[in-house]
């Protein structure tokens, strides 16, 4: 009988052992190169062992890993300037992970109308369809049932409407509604965006009930639709945003931002964090955005975008029984499958490209913003052989 493993049960892991990863490849321990256009999730924003990074985290780890915010801690305040100088923020708290800044991000709104004199705002209106993280509240706030099961009663205070509904969403503010909430593009929940109309009906409405609108930038922001941040496209600001995944080029940081008035009940002792905000993260944060943030950085994002999305419009167009659309913004793209998505993931794998599985039927391509117009072109090319791959095999079985 073999041993049992040890690690919860919890992943679906594909048969793959990487050793170490180059820009937009990885390579397994046997040496074989994968195009990587999961990226983590769209973690690795600047690409694999980034000289920049890589050379940031080695002089900081010479340095101080963990002092906890018992102290002042220097990197953050310069890494807050930067990201407050660069968005609408003024205040910025530093997390580990995502769902830990949209936990902060809760908070800082449910606070908000606590100290404004309102504690029964506490609701929060989200979306079918999102994705927010996987502790209690978020797994609340987002709302799918796959994740709330089995783990209790779900928390309260999360209102869910329709995405895109704004009749859903001005029915469903009542006297305890506190804040709206969005993902600008649904990441897992089928790489969805939102029109800028509805952005800036979203915005009209908090201005209007003295709401607060806080934005899911976890997955959509540092630079991958082409600006800082999606909600740019529209051009509207939030009250609140949580960030994390790129800003962190894979090491473990989140961000809330959030506007001096909406954290102005966030006072000393409200909230914290052991890890958030340690001098590993934010020398390495601050080295990604050095890359972010330089000229030309955000153009070349959407130039390869332009390539890549074109080029995916064309397979989908020579494969319909295989690619029914194509979605996303900027380098957050999903192929909406017109068969089991599993199977395409699996031939695109077989193909040496990594994607990542999202709902709806849809595999996120989530390259590296490092990835150049040429590796966009092999990126295709894997594609195109998955789809030959799969159309043969019909052809073969009704044959």
């Amino acid at each position: 009988m073999a041993e049992a493993a040890p690690l919860y049960d919890t992943y679906s892991r594909a048969p793959l052992r990487f050793e170490r990863g180059e820009g937009v490849w990885l390579i397994t321990e046997s040496g074989e190169r994968y195009l990587d256009f999961g990226a983590g999730v769209a973690v690795t924003s600047v690409g694999h062992s980034n000289p920049h990074v890589v050379g940031a985290l080695k002089e900081q780890a010479d340095k101080v890993w963990h002092l906890s915010n018992i102290y002042e801690i220097p990197g953050q305040e310069r890494l807050a300037k930067r990201l407050t100088d660069a968005t609408f923020a003024d205040k910025v708290f530093f997390t580990n992970s995502g769902a830990e800044a949209l936990e902060c991000a809760i908070k800082t709104a449910r606070r908000y109308q606590f100290s404004k004199g309102h504690p029964e705002r506490f609701h929060i209106i989200t979306f079918e369809g999102a994705f927010h993280g996987r502790t209690l509240a978020t797994i609340a706030a987002g709302g799918q049932e796959k994740y709330l099961e089995g783990f209790g009663p779900k928390a309260p205070g999360f209102d869910q409407v329709p995405f895109g509904d704004i009749e859903a969403v001005r029915a469903a503010i009542t006297d305890a509604t506190a804040a709206i909430l969005i993902e600008p593009v649904q990441g897992e929940g089928g790489v969805r965006p939102a029109t800028n109309e509805f952005m800036k009906a979203l915005r009209q409405i908090c201005d209007e009930n003295g709401l607060l609108l806080i934005l899911d930038e976890v997955q959509s922001g540092v630079g991958r639709t082409g600006k800082l941040f999606a909600h740019e496209w529209s051009g509207i600001t939030p009250d609140i945003m949580a960030v994390a995944k790129g800003i962190g080029g894979g090491f473990p940081l989140g961000a809330c931002l959030a506007t001096a008035e909406a954290a102005s009940g966030m006072k000393a002792g409200t909230h914290g964090s052991t890890y958030g905000g340690n001098p590993l993260a934010m020398a390495v944060g601050g080295a990604v955005l050095d890359i972010i943030l330089a000229d030309g950085f955000l153009q070349h994002v959407r130039d390869v975008a332009l390539v890549f999305r074109q080029g995916l419009a064309s397979l989908k167009d020579r494969y319909p029984d295989v690619i029914e659309d194509i979605r996303g913004e900027g380098l957050l793209l999903g192929i909406k499958a017109a068969i089991p998505s599993a199977e395409l993931l699996q031939a695109i794998r077989a193909a040496h490209l990594l994607g990542v599985p999202a709902g709806d039927n849809v595999i996120r391509l989530l390259p590296p913003l490092v990835v150049t117009a040429e590796e966009a072109r092999e990126g295709l090319v894997r594609i195109e052989r998955a789809a030959e791959s799969i159309r043969a095999s019909k052809v073969k079985k009704t044959a």
